[in-house]
């Protein structure tokens, strides 16, 4: 077994970056850290200074997902060269923003093991205020993406509760096509498989489009036996130039899937719906997207 991690910095605060770390190194069995710089300087390489285990790139930004695979990339090739099996070998992609308590990677890699059928997983997720995150979802049409940005909330409120599965027991494990990424533990089988992040996407969609991708050969799993807690800036709520990010981004992920007419969508949202343990509305867990 050999798990490796890689953590995405664009103008990331020191103290953010140390924390993930600190949680990642709870885990004995880690082999490395990857921690892949976007930004303007290399001032973060004094994290190198915490851990053997770190291997630091300041690069130029050429996206998240493009950052990710550099490392997956060179993961991969170590494992191959030294004749690793990819079917035990484990990856973390994960956002700077996200911590935790105790050793939740040997537990999630006990279920992956447990699974050999699941290519993914991620974990139940929480923001500080203790409010859950939904992070397991419907795969969005562009009513789901664009409507929410310019609409009162009264008007999709019903459509936003289906796509984040609002109703679903989100204390049940859950097969699901959209996972979202500030925490996806990956079989590094599944990724040679099925691809890794599609470099199209700067940033944003490449959680979706991956977690679709896996899905079709493999399951991809939201599995709330484990917590983690996720900060979750949302910047492009709130900035004008990330919100034009998003947009462009998420134009080019329904170019690439289709815009309304999308088969496969429409096929993995009817299954996944089948599948919700419904809860009535008065025991459903507080929660927001």
């Amino acid at each position: 077994m050999a798990i490796t991690v890689s953590l995405v910095c664009h103008r990331t605060p020191l103290g953010q970056l140390e924390r993930a770390v600190e949680c990642v190194l709870e885990c004995q069995d880690i082999e490395n850290i990857y921690i892949i710089d976007n930004g303007p300087d290399d001032s973060l390489k004094i994290i190198k200074e915490r851990s053997p285990l770190i291997e630091y790139r300041h690069i130029e930004n050429k996206g998240y997902g493009n950052a990710h695979n550099l490392a997956i990339k060179e993961i991969i090739e170590k494992r191959k060269a030294c004749g690793q099996s990819l079917a035990d070998s484990y990856h973390i992609v994960m956002n700077t923003d996200v911590y935790w308590e105790g050793d939740i990677i040997k537990i999630l890699i006990n279920y992956m093991d447990n699974h050999k059928e699941n290519g993914m997983v991620m974990p139940k997720v929480f923001y500080p205020d203790g409010d859950l995150q939904f992070t397991c979802r419907m795969l969005p049409g562009p009513t789901d993406v664009f409507f929410k940005r310019f609409l009162p909330e009264k008007l999709i409120e019903k459509r936003m509760e289906k796509y984040l599965l609002k109703e679903h027991d989100h204390d049940v494990a859950i097969n699901c096509p959209y996972l979202l990424g500030s925490f996806l533990l990956f079989r590094l089988e599944a990724l040679e498989d099925c691809g890794l992040f599609d470099e199209r996407f700067f940033m944003y969609p490449e959680d979706i489009d991956i977690t679709r991708r896996i899905h079709e050969k493999w399951k991809t799993m939201y599995w709330p036996n484990v917590k983690i807690i996720h900060e979750h800036a949302a910047a492009s709520r709130k900035n004008l130039k990330m919100f034009r990010i998003h947009a462009i981004n998420m134009v080019k992920y329904f170019n690439k899937w289709g815009w309304f007419y999308d088969p496969q969508r429409k096929d993995y949202n009817k299954k996944l719906r089948e599948s919700i343990k419904y809860l009535p509305e008065e025991k459903r867990i507080k929660g927001r997207g």
